[in-house]
């Protein structure tokens, strides 16, 4: 025979508001049955149909296009849609000298703008910086992803990987199949 408790809680009731803002006005307490009621989860990641984000997202062997940029601007990338950029980005000062950076630039064959850069703050003695680089970007048709590193100094290390089309269909991995 199923029985139905009140659960008294306000750290529980907190996160019920806080979850789900719709419910904050809703001053009953939380009940909870000894009957199990089984929850079925029918979006399409749940039914194995489509490749969690985080997982699409991947890097394979055969769906990325590795770069290695030094003293260039490098473009990367040009084919409309989504595009993963994973790097390292590494700079080297010395005492005197153009101060070495790495930029990762939007282009749309007029305009230029900078999405990231690993510029240096030190300008009198030698010094070191480096940065891991991460970031999703969106192309439109005509926009270029580029690498500038402004002197041999400068140096920029990873690949490129589209993740979805410019109507925002998955690309999923090279080699990835659902069945």
């Amino acid at each position: 025979m199923a029985q139905i408790t009140s659960v008294v809680s306000e750290s529980l009731q907190a996160k019920i508001r806080s979850l789900l803002p719709s419910q904050a006005g809703f001053t009953e307490d939380l009940q909870a049955q000894n009957v199990i009621v089984p929850i079925i989860d029918l979006t399409e990641t749940a039914s194995g149909s489509v490749l969690r984000q985080d997982l699409q997202t991947s890097l394979a062997f055969g769906s990325q296009t590795a770069f290695s940029a030094s003293d260039e601007t490098l473009t990367v990338a040009e084919v409309a849609g989504f595009w993963r950029l994973t790097a390292g980005a590494f700079i080297r000062t010395v005492s005197s000298g153009t101060v070495p950076r790495v930029v990762i630039q939007l282009s749309d064959g007029t305009d230029i703008k900078i999405a990231w850069e690993l510029l240096s703050n030190v300008t009198s003695v030698a010094g070191i910086s480096t940065a891991n680089i991460d970031y999703t970007f969106f192309l439109r048709a005509g926009d270029k992803l580029r690498i500038y590193c402004q002197t041999a100094n400068a140096n920029c290390v990873g690949s490129v990987r589209q993740i979805a089309d410019i109507s925002g269909n998955l690309v999923n991995p090279s080699g990835f199949t659902l069945e």
